[in-house]
This record gives structure tokens, C-alpha cells and sequence, in this order.
């Protein structure tokens, strides 16, 4: 990040975070109508894309059409080199890389991280769920490991531009009530989970594969949580 973005970050927040990177969660399954209607029936569904933010995918639309095509010629030519190479070492990596993705997607679903949280509206994890779009209608949050706190912040509402200097803390998780995991250290990827001391848990997907959570948490891989920054 620029020292620009670093400042506005350090003043939304109030503090200076170890580590932290934009996340979103998977679509909130429908609660029970009683569980739901008890924590105040609040949106369970980010809030719709602004015009002038639609206007700007539309006029972007094109330059990520031309990302798409370079992306994929790019495949092709990584494919064509592949099948036009005489090195069996050079087969082998590509081999070795293809079985890695598999075994990291199979690691998804075995772990249950391809679901939004574990399915008990009853605890943490589930009640966080049913307000998360009540304390901020956009589809992002910040997550934030500070002073052994994690930390959720975003915009009031759904934003396209100027995330960052219009963001503010809407949840606050203390040291000792969860912490953040990367549960496929082995593989890069851009899942994390939020576990609660209840045992509920929430995925995050980061919006970097392998995000500055993931360094921090390969870095601390005994606490999952932030040691002692100050403001």
C-alpha cells in the first residue's frame, strides 16, 4: 500500500495494524425466520452497486475484456510450451502444480471453507452474521489485527471508489473471543477463518491470494492474533 493509503488507514482505524487486507464472506444462508426476526431482521445481502458505480464497471468492462484475452493467451502459451517441451523435469513441475491446485481445492471442502460459517445462528460466528450487513451495507470489510484485537471496518454504505478514507470500524473482536487462522498454511491461497473461543467459525476470503494476514499469520503461527501495536 502507498504511505498515503497507510495514513488514511492508521486515521480511519485509530490505530497502526499489524497486519490487515480487504475480505468479503460468502453469500448468509436464510436463517430460521424466529432466529432472524430476534436479532432485529436486518439485511442479510450487501446493498446493490450504486449507478455511477455501474457506470464505472461498464466503462471498465472493456479493459478487463482486454485483461481476459492477454490472460488467457497467456494460458495458451504456458499449455503450448508444455506440450512443445523435450524436458521431462520441466513436465514434471507442471504435473507437480496441477496435483498441488487439487489436493488445496479438496482442502476447501474437507475443512468446510467453501461454506460462510458453520451453521449454529445460536453462537458467535452465526449472531455476528445476522448483523453484518446492518453494520455496513458494503460488501467488503477490512480485517484488521491490532493491540491483540481484530478488527472489521468498511464504509457506511456500498462504495466504488475511496474505500479506504470512507471506512470506519464497525465490529470489534477483544483478545481472547477469536482469532483469525490460516487454515491451508501449506497451500497460497485466500481463505481465512474468524474462530470463536465457542467453537463457531466464519471464512473470509482475502481479496490477495496470500494477503498480508496470510504473511503475518505464517509469521505467528502460535496465536492467530496481533502482539502489542500501538496507535
Amino acid at each position: 500500500m502507498s504511505n498515503s493509503t497507510d495514513r488514511a488507514i492508521r486515521t480511519r482505524l485509530g490505530v497502526t495494524p499489524d497486519a490487515a487486507a480487504w475480505c468479503t464472506i460468502g453469500e448468509i444462508p436464510e436463517p430460521p425466520a424466529e432466529v432472524h426476526g430476534a436479532a432485529g431482521s436486518g439485511p442479510l445481502r450487501p446493498a446493490f452497486m450504486r449507478p455511477l458505480g455501474i457506470l464505472g464497471v461498464v466503462l471498465a468492462a472493456p479493459l478487463m475484456f482486454i485483461a481476459k484475452v492477454f490472460s488467457l493467451l497467456s494460458s495458451a502459451e504456458e499449455h503450448l510450451k508444455l506440450l512443445l517441451s523435450t524436458q521431462e523435469g520441466e513436465r514434471e513441475r507442471a504435473r507437480a502444480k496441477k496435483l498441488d491446485l487439487k489436493r488445496r481445492d479438496e482442502a476447501v471442502v474437507e475443512l468446510g471453507l467453501d461454506k460462510t460459517f458453520d451453521g449454529d445462528w445460536s453462537r458467535s460466528a452465526g449472531q455476528l452474521l445476522l448483523q453484518w450487513y446492518g453494520h455496513s451495507s458494503h460488501h467488503q470489510r477490512f480485517v484488521a489485527l491490532a493491540q491483540g484485537r481484530i478488527l472489521l471496518a468498511a464504509p457506511p454504505k456500498r462504495v466504488s471508489v475511496r474505500r479506504d478514507d470512507r471506512m470506519q470500524v464497525v465490529a470489534e473482536i477483544p483478545a481472547g473471543d477469536g482469532v483469525l487462522e490460516d487454515p491451508l498454511p501449506a497451500f497460497e491461497n485466500d481463505r481465512l477463518r474468524l474462530r470463536f473461543k465457542d467453537g463457531s467459525w466464519l471464512t473470509l476470503t482475502s481479496e490477495e491470494w496470500r494477503s498480508d494476514l496470510h504473511l503475518y499469520l505464517m509469521r505467528h503461527p502460535q496465536t492467530g492474533e496481533a502482539q502489542g501495536s500501538g496507535a
